[in-house]
């Protein structure tokens, strides 16, 4: 047990924040790696020498970029010392942290999820806070720098949602004791709104299409599915017998990667209209072996699914054009529609939930489900009837009743 006149000296003892050495090391074999250095206090109190491999002078030919590379290291080495160090501590050196250890190849974040957080590190935060200390980062700064960004409000609440798990991660470090982010206010409502399909244009839409684009949208149309997913899928993951479709993989840009969810993972039912024509497709496709993908590019002899954007400009939206549409559609819109007609047409939070596998109802509610026009106007009709009487316009077999 220390003595009471050692206690001051250990309360006020600080551990010393290790910035560490790197240096090139020669092999017998191979490139010259870049080596770091650095101390630490084992179990019975000795200070010890470490050092780890960053690279070869061919992965990183100068001392800058090896220099960089260990900045997600250096923080790991000083977990239990950097809380009490007055050392500075930038969002940068937090960036590349949170990259190395959440981003990674083996992170069981999606693909597109992983782009969307890089893009908004490396592109949007880094640039303005990077050089910033953690303590320096201020709610009302932050709320200013969001208000003057030239960026849709979606765009500005996902940026300051990206920013706020930066903060989580460090308080979970213990580099940070609070989340400052937590007190920015900013608004995500949408300048216009959000993109929803009626049942007369998808119809209309499904009429301008041919296979295998057909069966595409009327599948997307049906199921709601994400367009990773969408495009993700293979004739495999379709149960016949079952009349039920299995969510095993997303596919962005071409990389295959796991659901969004887990709750993305759950099957879903298929109608007796979607499976034949999902069986109709089947035979005529030059790909139609369980392991092809549902949806496979010719141009790429099978081997890769069509790409989404592709699709949507030189067949989907020309197709609308045709219909009649003059709606800004795109792949989410087909989600959103099937959203707001399940809920219209007075199916349950949790039926609709499900369908959609959200993994919970409230992201159901508040993003997705948006009343038909045309129901809001007839219901808005049927309560002025109550007041007006039968003069004001109702729906067929409400006039009179009572």
């Amino acid at each position: 047990m220390p003595r009471k006149q050692d206690l001051g000296k250990m309360y006020l003892k600080r551990t010393r924040y290790q910035q560490g050495s790197l240096a090139i090391e020669e092999r017998k074999n191979g490139s010259p790696v870049w080596v770091y250095r650095w101390r630490e206090t084992n179990s019975d109190g000795r200070r010890v020498k470490r050092k780890q491999i960053v690279g070869t002078k061919r992965d990183f030919p100068s001392k800058a970029a090896a220099m960089s590379a260990v900045e997600g290291l250096r923080l790991d080495i000083n977990t239990e010392s950097v809380a009490s160090s007055s050392a500075p501590l930038t969002i940068n050196q937090l960036i590349d942290h949170y990259r190395r250890t959440e981003l990674a190849d083996d992170s069981p974040k999606t693909n597109r999820t992983k782009q969307v957080y890089e893009h908004q590190l490396l592109k949007v935060i880094g640039p303005k806070w990077g050089g910033f200390r953690l303590k320096d980062v201020k709610p009302i700064a932050v709320e200013k720098w969001l208000g003057e960004l030239p960026i849709a409000p979606g765009s500005k609440a996902k940026t300051k949602g990206v920013l706020s798990i930066l903060f989580q991660h460090a308080m979970r470090y213990s580099w940070a004791t609070a989340n400052p982010i937590r007190l920015v206010r900013q608004s995500a409502l949408p300048v216009q709104e959000e993109i929803v399909l009626t049942p007369v244009e998808i119809a209309a839409l499904l009429t301008e299409l041919r296979d295998p684009f057909r069966a595409l949208i009327l599948l997307v149309s049906v199921t709601g599915l994400r367009r990773g997913e969408l495009f993700g899928l293979k004739w495999q993951d379709v149960d016949f017998g079952k009349a039920e479709i299995r969510i095993v993989r997303s596919i962005v840009d071409q990389v295959e990667g796991p659901p969004k969810t887990l709750a993305s993972r759950r099957p879903l039912p298929m109608s007796l209209e979607l499976a034949t024509a999902l069986e109709n497709w089947r035979k005529q496709t030059s790909f139609p072996d369980s392991e092809d993908w549902i949806f496979a590019s010719p141009l790429a002899l099978g081997r890769k699914p069509y790409w989404p954007d592709a699709v949507l400009k030189r067949h989907v939206l020309p197709a609308a054009i045709r219909a009649g549409i003059s709606k800004r559609i795109g792949w989410h819109s087909f989600r959103r529609t099937l959203a707001t007609l399940l809920q219209s047409s007075g199916a349950s939070v949790k039926t609709t939930q499900e369908l959609l596998r959200h993994s919970s109802p409230v992201m159901t509610l508040g993003v997705y489900a948006k009343a038909v026009n045309e129901d809001k106007r007839m219901a808005q009709n049927a309560i002025a009837a109550l007041f007006l009487g039968p003069s004001v316009e109702c729906s067929e077999g409400e006039e009179g009743e009572e």
